[in-house]
């Protein structure tokens, strides 16, 4: 699992100016511990392939890091991708190389309440790729809980939200390169669910081990 977590730089003037340090780390299971930590300070952006790969590793991140650009460096590696995805973080294509309407995609399958197919993504240089989308309908609590912070933001930020964006909040959207013969749709589900683990970790080094602040 990877993820990255902020501290705070030390000073006044570092806390005006918002300095801070990114800690960027991989969370290893099923040992529960972390196998890799990179600080930087707060020009060190979020990357799917800060972190080296490993062959017959499964790399689970959310949405921060579906960066089709990135992801050949963990493929070539011979690991796999289990990435969440907003509706429009990705350029989605066919097999002809035509455009995917992904919300369309989403409102079909509302009945069934899921979708489990190939799907290419775009990237600024180099052909698409060749992965698979994985979309779950959320329960219905759960569902209008993610449209009241999509309000939320929408409001926050001053813009009106779309209709699109209150569509894609019913799902759960994850690309994955797992095939589906060996990882059906609930595993890769199971999977990314996974991903809290590291975010409890995090919240254990700044409440136990004193990582909330700098010294």
């Amino acid at each position: 699992i990877i993820d990255g977590t902020t501290v705070p730089k030390s000073g006044r003037l570092a806390k005006t100016s918002n300095k801070l340090w990114r800690a960027h780390a991989g969370f290893d299971l099923p040992w529960e511990n972390f196998g890799h930590l990179e600080v930087t300070d707060e020009k060190g952006g979020e990357r799917l392939d800060r972190i080296p790969a490993q062959n017959g590793e499964i790399r689970i991140a959310d949405r921060a890091f579906m960066q089709p650009d990135r992801m050949p460096a963990i493929l070539d590696a011979g690991a796999d991708l289990v990435v969440r995805a907003g509706w429009k973080s990705a350029r989605w294509l066919d097999a002809k190389g035509e455009a995917v309407e992904l919300i369309a995609e989403l409102t079909n399958a509302s009945e069934t309440g899921s979708i489990d197919r190939p799907i290419w993504i775009g990237r600024k240089s180099g052909a698409p790729l060749k992965l698979r989308l994985v979309a779950i309908k959320k329960p219905p609590q759960a569902a209008e809980a993610a449209r009241r912070t999509a309000r939320r933001e929408a409001q926050r930020g001053g813009h009106t939200i779309s209709q699109g964006t209150l569509a894609a909040a019913d799902w759960v959207i994850l690309v994955t390169s797992l095939s589906v013969e060996e990882f059906p749709a609930s595993d890769i589900l199971d999977l990314y669910r996974l991903r809290w683990r590291i975010e409890l970790a995090f919240k254990r080094l700044k409440s136990v081990i004193g990582l909330k602040g700098p010294p």
